[in-house]
């Protein structure tokens, strides 16, 4: 009567000995390591990792081993976490311009496991240490930026189709047209409604000028802040990866809010900062047919503007800009060839080379300026309170005649430094923000926390499965010592499908083990509790048995139902540890339903099964 068929057994076997093997690696040591890849126009090759070879060995650092990743990227190993901070030295000092590293730490198994394709779980911000950033970005300020690159495309239009204005101005929420004929105001309307279309265009007047208004709708405004969003997700998410920060944890958090979590990170003053900073370049032309004098006095030129060199002279420029920071495709640091100076190699796509390559034919001879422009928070005391403001930097860093027509890829000079040459180069690589952002929230933990939090975890579930344990066998004997056996090896399937999916484990992931350790025998408690009512209602041992796992198992799955579906909308209305939380509780809900029905009953089956039994021990 109770007895598995063949295949049933062997299913179960078969499921329980895979998760011993998909947990296995959980169980090796982790080696500090560094992660290498290529940048864009220096891909990790064959070669690759005999250079790095030979660079350890001149600076006099162990390496353990260095073996290719997916992706194009090698893996270099250390022994001691020292060793793994001094290969980063050399990476920096004598590779940054060939790769990009980031400090990780990687599981030390044997080949077999690897080719297996088994890893271990990856440890969350508060289980391995990190920073966790709270960004806000300025939706205003997209909008605007959006309304300044719709007046510039205006003004190029109506010049193309060469109609008469006065000026294009900001008016508010809006773009201010203003001509001196009501025709030419009527024919801009159509050119403007034509081109684009986004746009409402309205007429209006004021005294003798004629004014087109151009203002973007409620919902392409919608548009135009969750791009920035977006496009402000995918910039730090590149620029976290060039600074070296492995497995980086970058996601949206409600309209307009992103979190970044950058576990082991072990520089968190220079992340905070980089992440924080907007650096980006324009090229202008110097404009030297008007008296620079005259703008200090307060008498601006129409379509120039005024700026200061670094040493504080002050230079007029056109408001025409060449090229910005978004035509930039690539950007290396180096040296100048003939000064020896600090300089940032820059590559742009096509529509930017053709534009400076228009430009500088057209005004060889000319200077040009280059335009450094960083945006970044600072904190100020005011009244004995912080207060967090953000401070832009607009300032001359170049000026060079235009010897001759160039395009896609020149160099900028005028730096301070090589490490700032590196910085500027690394933003322009990542791309520019679409929209300025603020670090709202900081949390910093160090890796010995993390340890601490480890440590206390896996505590808790050592303690809470010894509780369960004892009781269990305390009052249930040998069905109870069943019930303890298929409590590990839920466990132990929670491990192996964790690490099968490579989800982050963390502490309130960790808290939802240890809830699944006590909901775990929920099951079992059921069962039993129904067998011993049946042999009191007078049943045979075996007939009690079958009755006590066929009349639960309604019970049990409506139970484990109604949980499941708490979990769902933990997970589908969560943020971050919410979702670590529903994570392992569906996990455990799922294993813990296949142990203590199917796993349980092959155990009985197995003790119990195909004799006769006068009395069970429960």
């Amino acid at each position: 009567m109770n007895r598995y068929p063949l295949w049933k057994n062997l299913l179960i076997l078969a499921v329980v000995l895979g998760g011993l093997l998909f947990a296995l690696p959980n169980l090796f040591s982790q080696d500090p390591s560094i992660e290498v890849s290529g940048t864009r126009n220096n891909p990790v090759t064959e070669a690759s990792a005999p250079e790095i070879a030979a660079a350890m060995k001149n600076a006099d650092v162990p390496v353990k081993d260095i073996e290719s990743l997916e992706g194009e990227k090698l893996l270099v190993r250390f022994t001691l976490p020292s060793e793994q901070l001094r290969g980063r030295e050399v990476m920096e000092q004598a590779l940054a311009d060939r790769f990009n590293s980031a400090l990780t730490t990687s599981p030390d198994l044997p080949g077999w496991l690897s080719a297996l394709g088994a890893q271990p779980m990856f440890l969350g911000l508060d289980l391995r240490g990190g920073i966790h950033v709270l960004i806000d970005v300025d939706m205003d300020a997209a909008v605007s930026q959006s309304l300044e690159r719709y007046a510039g495309d205006i003004r190029t239009e109506l010049r193309k189709e060469k109609i008469r204005y006065l000026t294009i101005t900001r008016d508010g929420g809006r773009i201010a047209v203003r001509f001196k004929e009501q025709a030419a105001r009527d024919e801009a309307q159509k050119i403007m409604r034509r081109e684009f279309r986004d746009l409402t265009v309205e007429a209006g007047q004021d005294g003798g000028s004629f004014f087109a208004y151009a203002s973007l709708p409620p919902a392409i405004q919608e548009q135009v802040k969750d791009f920035a969003l977006e496009q402000n997700i995918t910039t730090l998410r590149n620029r976290v990866n060039a600074l070296g920060v492995a497995e980086p944890i970058i996601a949206r958090q409600g309209d307009r809010r992103i979190i970044v979590q950058l576990p082991g990170a072990q520089d968190p003053g220079r992340l905070k900062e980089l992440l924080g900073a907007t650096a980006t370049l324009e090229y202008r032309l110097v404009d030297t047919e008007h008296d620079v004098q005259d703008a200090l006095d307060g008498r601006v030129p129409v379509g120039s503007a005024l700026y200061r060199e670094r040493d504080g002279r002050p230079v007029l420029l056109s408001r025409r800009v060449i090229v910005t920071g978004d035509q930039i495709t690539d950007a290396s640091a180096g040296f100048d060839q003939q000064s020896g100076s600090p300089a940032v190699f820059v590559n742009l796509d096509g529509q930017g080379a053709r534009r400076m390559r228009n430009v500088t034919t057209e005004n060889v001879g000319k200077p040009m300026a280059v335009v450094f422009i960083e945006s970044r928070t600072v904190t100020r005391m005011v009244d004995g309170e912080p207060v967090k403001e953000r401070a832009r930097t607009e300032e001359v860093i170049s000026i060079a005649n235009i010897l001759e027509p160039f395009g896609r890829r020149f160099q900028t000079t005028g730096l301070d430094s090589s490490q700032e040459a590196h910085n500027l180069a690394l933003l322009l690589r990542a791309g520019a923000l679409a929209a300025p952002i603020e670090i709202v929230e900081e949390r910093t933990i160090g890796p010995s926390l993390g340890q601490d939090n480890i440590d206390q975890g896996f505590r808790s579930v050592v303690i809470g499965l010894a509780l369960v344990v004892v009781f269990m066998a305390l009052y249930y004997r040998i069905f109870g010592l069943i019930a303890d056996v298929v409590l590990v090896v839920n466990l132990v399937l929670i491990v192996a499908i964790l690490s099968m999916l490579q989800a982050t484990l963390t502490m309130p992931g960790i808290a939802g083990i240890v809830l699944t350790v006590g909901m775990a025998v929920d099951a079992n408690v059921l069962i039993f509790e129904r067998i011993r009512e049946e042999i009191r209602n007078g049943s045979s041992p075996q007939a009690s048995i079958h009755a006590g796992f066929d009349k639960a198992l309604s019970t049990i799955v409506d139970a484990n139902i109604t949980t499941l579906i708490a979990a769902i909308v933990l997970f589908s209305f969560g943020t971050g540890p919410i979702k670590g939380f529903a994570v392992t509780l569906f996990i455990g809900i799922l294993t813990s339903m296949f142990t203590a029905i199917l796993g349980s009953r092959a155990l009985i089956n197995l003790i119990y099964g195909g004799r006769r039994v006068q009395k069970l021990a429960i």
